[in-house]
């Protein structure tokens, strides 16, 4: 049985892939998780800049968050979220 398309939440989860500041973030995460701090190095960004972007990340259910004591850290919330980021990078080195 097909399950009903939400066309409007599925054009937001591709939107996140068209921005090159999510997809870097996203990309830190593929190997473990990071607090904001982290991540800003990592990119070259400023933390309030990356801490913009988890916002939509989380509300998207891109990314999780861990908290230990007051440290929060953020990975990527599935493995379908690293499938898609692996799939887009092996088809776009096939050229």
């Amino acid at each position: 049985m097909h399950t009903k398309i939400n066309i409007r939440e599925l054009s937001m989860f591709f939107k996140v892939f068209s921005d090159e500041t999510r997809l870097k973030i996203l990309g830190t995460l593929l190997d473990s998780d990071k607090c904001v701090c982290e991540i800003a190095n990592a990119i070259n960004i400023s933390p309030s800049a990356v801490s913009h972007q988890l916002k939509l990340l989380r509300t998207l259910n891109l990314v999780k968050t861990n908290k230990n004591g007051q440290n929060v850290t953020y990975g990527v919330s599935d493995e379908h979220i690293k499938i898609i980021l692996e799939y887009g990078i092996e088809h776009i080195n096939e050229r």
